[in-house]
Parts: C-alpha cells; sequence; structure tokens
C-alpha cells in the first residue's frame, strides 16, 4: 500500500516515519513554500500542489486527488488539520476508489456538525450541556437573548481547534461575540454557523482515546487532561489525567466508547467532556482523526496510534483488546509554538538560525524543523511537540522541565519560556489546574538582555581588578599566585 500524506510538518513526518517502518510507500504533497521542508525530502515521492497559502494548496482537493493519481497511490493519510475533518474531501477519496485513513465520511459529517454531535451524544445516553441543537439564526431575537444565562459561549458549528469560539459576558456583548465567532468560523471552515453553550466554569477538560473497526468494536485507549490552554488552545497535555477517581474514569471511559458504538466508529476518534468542580461531566464533541497530543497516549499505553490507523486501512481489523490496553508511567507534552509571549504571544516569522533538539532518556521530540527553515504567516504557528515520559507524575514535570531548557532554537521567538514557568507553577505541580487557569496567570517578566549583559561585563571587571589586586601582594612562584593567574587568563 502506497500512503500519499495530505499534510506537512511535524505530523506528516510523523506518519511517514511509521509508514517507513511497516514498509509501505509514501507520498508528501508540498506547497512551493515547502519546497525544502522535511515531509517533501523525506517521502518516497514529492508533489507540488500549489502556492504557499494552503487555500491555494493544502486545501485544494482536487489537486490532492491528482497527485495521488499521478504517484499511483492507494491510500490516503489527512493528518489533522487542514481537510482531515472535511466530510467533502473524505467522500470524494472514496469515490476515487482510494482508502480514506479515517472514519467514513457519514461519521465526519455526524461529528464535525457540533450540533449533530450533541444529538447522537445524547441518544447513546452521555449527559449534554443545556442549550437547543439549533444553530443562532442571523437576527438575534429578544426571546433568545433575554433566556441566556451568562456567560456564554458562542461557537462555531464546524471545524475545531479552538476556533470559531467567544465568550459573551451579557447580553450587550452577545451580539458583537455572534458576529465575531461568526468571522472567525468563515474564514476557518468557510461555514459561519454558530450556537450557544453555557460556560462551565473551572472546568478540566477530559479527553478519551479511541480506535473502532467500523464493524461494532470498539475501545478506549486512555484519557488525557488537556485543561492547560490559552484563548482555548491546547498548550500542555498529559495522560493520565491527575486527581482522577478510578470511577471518574472509568465513567468516561465508558461513555465514549458506548458513544464510538453507537457510531459504528470506524479509526482513530476523541471523545471530549468538560467535568465541573462538582464532579458532573459533560460532552462536548468527537475529533475523527488523530489528534495533536496523541504523543502522551502512545507513550502511556504502548501503542503507535499510527500504526494502528495504517493496519485498519489494510486489513479492517483491530490488533488490540479492550483488556490488553495496560497503562504504564506518565506523560506531558509541551507545544513549542513560534509565538512571543512579551509581544501577546503575536505569531513570529523568520529564518531558524541555530538549532538543537533535547534528547535523552524518556524525551521524544515531534517536529519537521531544520537549519535555514523559514517560518512564516501561512501556516499554524506550532513548530514541535516536546513529550516527557517518566514513571510518576513529579519525575514526567521534571523530565520535561529538562528537556525544554535544552531546546535552543534561534531566529525566532517561542513560548518555550511561558511553558517552563507554568510548569513549575504550584497549582499545575499539584494538578488542579482547569481550563481557566491561563487566564489569571502571571508569567515573571523576561530580563532584559541587554541589562544583563552589561551586569555581567561589569562583575566580569569587578573580579578581575580583585584578582589583579591579590596577586599583586603574592610573592611569585606562590602556588597562589598561580591560581590568580590561571583566573584572570579565564576572565
Amino acid at each position: 500500500m502506497k500512503v500519499l500524506v495530505a499534510n506537512r510538518g511535524e505530523i506528516a513526518l510523523r506518519i511517514m516515519r511509521t509508514c517507513r517502518e511497516m514498509g509501505l510507500k509514501t507520498v508528501a504533497v508540498y506547497s512551493e513554500g515547502d519546497n525544502k521542508a522535511q515531509h517533501t525530502r523525506y517521502a518516497d515521492e514529492s508533489v507540488c500542489i500549489g502556492p504557499a497559502p494552503a487555500a491555494e494548496s493544502y486545501l485544494r482537493i482536487e489537486r490532492i486527488l491528482d497527485a495521488a493519481q499521478q504517484t499511483g497511490a492507494q491510500a490516503i493519510h489527512p493528518g489533522y488539520g487542514f481537510l482531515s475533518e472535511n466530510t467533502a474531501f473524505a467522500q470524494a477519496v472514496e469515490d476515487a476508489g482510494l482508502i480514506f485513513i479515517g472514519p467514513r465520511p457519514e461519521t465526519i459529517a455526524l461529528t464535525g456538525d457540533k450540533l449533530a454531535a450533541r444529538k447522537v451524544a445524547r441518544q447513546a445516553g452521555l449527559p449534554v450541556l443545556p442549550g437547543p441543537d439549533e444553530p443562532v439564526q442571523d437576527s438575534l431575537t429578544g426571546d433568545l437573548i433575554h433566556n441566556v444565562t451568562f456567560p456564554m459561549l458562542v461557537k462555531a458549528v464546524a471545524g475545531g481547534g479552538g476556533r470559531g469560539i467567544r465568550l459573551a459576558n451579557n447580553q450587550a456583548e452577545l451580539v458583537d461575540m455572534v458576529a465575531a465567532a461568526r468571522q472567525e468560523a468563515r474564514a476557518a471552515f468557510g461555514d459561519d454557523a454558530v450556537y450557544l453553550e453555557p460556560l462551565v466554569q473551572r472546568a478540566r477538560h477530559i479527553e478519551i482515546q479511541i480506535i473502532g473497526d467500523g464493524h461494532g468494536q470498539v475501545i478506549s485507549v486512555g484519557e488525557r487532561e488537556c485543561s492547560i490552554q490559552r484563548r482555548r488552545q491546547k498548550l500542555i497535555e498529559e495522560a493520565p489525567a491527575p486527581n482522577l477517581s478510578r470511577t471518574m474514569r472509568n465513567e468516561l471511559l465508558s461513555a465514549a466508547v458506548r458513544l464510538g458504538e453507537s457510531l459504528n466508529y470506524r479509526g482513530l476518534g476523541t471523545v471530549e467532556f468538560l467535568l465541573d468542580h462538582s464532579g458532573h461531566y459533560y460532552f462536548i464533541e468527537v475529533n475523527p482523526r488523530i489528534q495533536v497530543e496523541h504523543p502522551v497516549t502512545e507513550m502511556v499505553a504502548g501503542v503507535d496510534l499510527v500504526r494502528a490507523q495504517l493496519e485498519l486501512a489494510q486489513n479492517g481489523r483491530l490488533k488490540w483488546r479492550q483488556d490488553q490496553i495496560i497503562p504504564r508511567g506518565w506523560a506531558i507534552e509541551a507545544r513549542v509554538l513560534a509565538e512571543d509571549p512579551s509581544q501577546g504571544f503575536l505569531p513570529a516569522i523568520g529564518e531558524i538560525t541555530h538549532l538543537r533538539e533535547p534528547a535523552g532518556p524518556g524525551i521524544r521530540v515531534d517536529s519537521a524543523l531544520f537549519l535555514g527553515m523559514q517560518v512564516t504567516v501561512d501556516y499554524d504557528s506550532l513548530i514541535a511537540k516536546v513529550i516527557a515520559w517518566a514513571e510518576d507524575r513529579p519525575s514526567a514535570i521534571s523530565r520535561l522541565q529538562r528537556g525544554l531548557s535544552d531546546f535552543q532554537i534561534g531566529g525566532i521567538p517561542t513560548d518555550i519560556g511561558f511553558l517552563q514557568q507554568v510548569l513549575e507553577s504550584p497549582s499545575f505541580m499539584a494538578g488542579r489546574a482547569d481550563t481557566t487557569y491561563l487566564d489569571t496567570f502571571h508569567p515573571a517578566e523576561p530580563l532584559n538582555r541587554e541589562d544583563v549583559e552589561r551586569e555581567v561585563a561589569l562583575m566580569a571587571a569587578l573580579l578581575t581588578d580583585q584578582s589583579r589586586r591579590q596577586a599583586q601582594t603574592l610573592p611569585m612562584g606562590s602556588e597562589d599566585n598561580w591560581l590568580q593567574t590561571a583566573w584572570r587568563e579565564q576572565m
């Protein structure tokens, strides 16, 4: 089976590496801006599909299908983002006689529409947040505004990744937030439908990894804690979830499998829940694809999730039974972004002029970075993921801190320092953070580089002067004099 990977960056490279282990040939598609990218060079074959903007390349269904036909690929893996949750793409792949490595098109249609997913979840007996399963109309009626309990989230019906979501704290904000969410949803997903959902205060974001064979068998591969979010974008994820009782864990795992069975789910999927401070959980959505944070599950469960996808595409069968999934240890992932925390996390652009990725026991780095790589505004700001595994949570945190401190990226600002401060904060260390934690988290002010260099130069001058004065008071030939001379030479 030859696999075309309809994606770029670290996830494309991640998929291709497992394909190579399995002896499968790979095809990369790339934009003109990615002609030197790692995934482009790693694949067995590569096909350019258009200019750098994703709308003119990675989102062009017909060009991807043309690349598959041109190279003789039999299957297409969509990765995450781009077309991974696009029903029309999945259907076009299957209509072309190719294997879509993901859920069936009708499943993507159900789960990609969050309102439809709410209905399915409710029918499967899962607790769902209150609210109408209908999109907000173009004009907000007086009855709707007056019946809303604030704070209220305005959420895009389509898509994911935290886009198309706005928070309204009162009636005055609601109209503006609906308009803003519509605009972002239209730009990101081509669909401006939005709906209202009550904000769960002090909630934790817990998600369950499932995999099904499309013939009724669905298993769970454990849970992940994804509560560390900035503007509803995940930054740090871990498995298992800390401070989760066995009873609650079993309830969440069972609910996710039950939903997967009701969907006759095929492939990888993630069922996401909110867990409030009173111990009640609520279904929020299903992501019918591989997740950015899948490595933490892989490291704890000892399962290559991409390999599971590929094997399922080859033979239609699951390799594991539920009793064979035995978690071990703790894994934490930090997302390294090309963003400047000192400038309100503005996306950064530039050339990678220096690079040293961390390594050592228990450290995994998923990236597609290379020296001379151009980071542009054409794509997402995620440039790498650092994942640490250890026998227990404190050790995993310590190991991840070491990994981040070893990560050297020159040429662009990143969020590495910010991530380190979050990891060492008391609430995170205790496993007590919720989805609002970063709203009130205040990182230490970054040191001014010029001030630091000035202080270091002054200290060096003072030490040199002191060593010279001490050397003048010692007789020549003494051992102390030689030590002072050596020190002076070092300075």
